[in-house]
């Protein structure tokens, strides 16, 4: 069972984030001395056989003596991981049908790159307008 004080501190400012199955929040509290610290909490959903649901949650506490290098921390190591792999996200690669799409969007992209070169802003069709 998590600390009955966590329950009584009060919470001064909130933000969720909805990630897919994963929620997490931010959360600032107040400490016994007044000073403010955040908690980070990770909840993920996940389903029983049954049907019925619960939550699994992970915590970080973070006090503000450690904001600067945390905060630092994080920008470096999400600089590193764009600047490694691109701001796309390859999770989509888990879709049975990501090799499909990936194909189609390719064919549609280079279709469209010829229709484009091919095209004379006075070849309008206005016949087929309405489609």
């Amino acid at each position: 069972m998590e600390n009955q004080n966590e329950y009584n501190a009060e919470e001064i400012f909130s933000k969720a984030l909805r990630a897919g199955r994963r929620t997490y929040f931010f959360d600032v509290r107040e400490t016994k001395a007044g000073d403010y610290y955040l908690t980070i909490t990770e909840s993920k959903k996940f389903t029983n056989e049954d049907g019925t649901f619960y939550f699994k949650k992970h915590k970080i506490y973070l006090y503000k003596e450690d904001f600067d290098e945390f905060n630092n921390s994080l920008k470096e190591i999400c600089d590193f991981i764009i600047d490694k792999k691109g701001a796309e996200v390859i999770s989509e690669k888990h879709d049975k049908d990501f090799d499909s799409k990936k194909e189609k969007e390719k064919d549609e992209s280079s279709e469209s790159d010829n229709n484009d070169e091919e095209k004379d802003f006075a070849d309008v069709d206005f016949e087929n307008d309405d489609q």
